[in-house]
């Protein structure tokens, strides 16, 4: 007999090409890990709220924009960067938008030894979320690595 907890947590990995692109001018972007908004589709707001630049403890407030009236907000804790390997995680600590646990990490790296030619997986871990269906994340996660790849080979 198989049972389904409240409890289950939903997992899901999407991966994106970055053509003509270095992983490290990929990696760079994402390491600097309070500047995201110049690549995450409507977000208008990221800044350090404490911590040090790079290193893991460091919390960043972001924001998106909705109407005049409604605005979505997030508190985010980087647990870990490693420079070398070009990964980070990070989790959702404070949020409006329904999230009581969620655990991102985003790898950069290389497409079979081509310079030029990058792949980012991002990959994650979340309590499920009132009023969505892990495929509503999936989209959504989907939709936004996609758009950071497409923003990346046009703008780096």
């Amino acid at each position: 007999m198989g049972t389904e907890t409240a409890s289950s947590k939903w997992e899901g990995k999407h991966v994106a090409q970055v053509n003509g692109v270095t992983t490290e001018k990929v990696w760079s972007v994402f390491s600097d890990f309070c500047n995201i908004q110049e690549w995450f589709p409507a977000l208008d707001t990221c800044y350090r709220v404490q911590g040090t630049d790079g290193e893991p403890g460091l919390i960043r407030y972001v924001a998106a924009t909705k109407t005049k009236e409604e605005t979505s907000w997030a508190k985010e804790r980087l647990v870990k960067i490693d420079p070398i390997e070009r990964c980070l995680s990070y989790e959702v600590i404070e949020n409006n938008m329904g999230f009581r646990s969620y655990v991102a990490t985003v790898k950069v790296m290389p497409v079979d030894g081509q310079d030029q030619v990058s792949q980012i997986e991002w990959s994650f871990v979340a309590d499920p979320v009132d009023g969505w269906k892990k495929e509503d994340l999936d989209s959504y996660i989907d939709f936004i690595l996609q758009h950071i790849a497409k923003k990346m080979e046009l703008n780096l």
